[in-house]
């Protein structure tokens, strides 16, 4: 297992691959509604899982309003279950304490509200539909002390 930053093309087909598979056919999710206009902003940072070369997990982060936001976290469905939607979580985290911010948050969906309570997330909203999804806004201190 690998995580790393996506710098290269060939990272990125890979993200865009697997973020198509999940968000769009898994799910359902308008293509055009999937990749936005953060995707090519510079100062957003992508990660990528490999296991033996092949993407399993990904997610991005942007810096909105001094805190870090989580996007776009998924599990390739061969990979899933094996704890891998925690490691991106927590790499993602780790890059926003690196850059001296205590606070992120995110848009999870309904159905993943419990697996982000047990990496220490709280609910700070009522259910909203994005992308024809249901989504709570949930935030995470990430302390002072780190």
């Amino acid at each position: 297992m690998k995580i790393s930053q996506v710098t290269s093309k060939e990272q990125w087909e890979k993200v865009y691959q697997l973020r198509k598979d999940v968000f769009v056919t898994e799910q359902g999710v308008a293509i055009e509604d999937e990749f936005d206009q953060h995707d090519n902003d510079p100062t957003t940072i992508h990660i990528v899982l490999e296991i033996e070369g092949a993407p399993a997990a990904t997610g991005r982060l942007r810096v909105v309003n001094e805190q870090g936001k989580l996007e776009r976290i998924c599990v390739h469905s061969n990979f899933r279950k094996h704890g891998l939607g925690k490691e991106i979580v927590l790499a993602l985290e780790e890059i926003v304490r690196n850059k001296g911010m205590h606070t992120v948050y995110l848009h999870g969906q309904t159905q993943a509200e419990k697996f982000y309570q047990k990496l220490g997330y709280e609910t700070k909203s009522e259910s909203f539909l994005e992308d024809g999804i249901p989504h709570y806004v949930m935030k995470k201190d990430l302390g002072r002390g780190v």
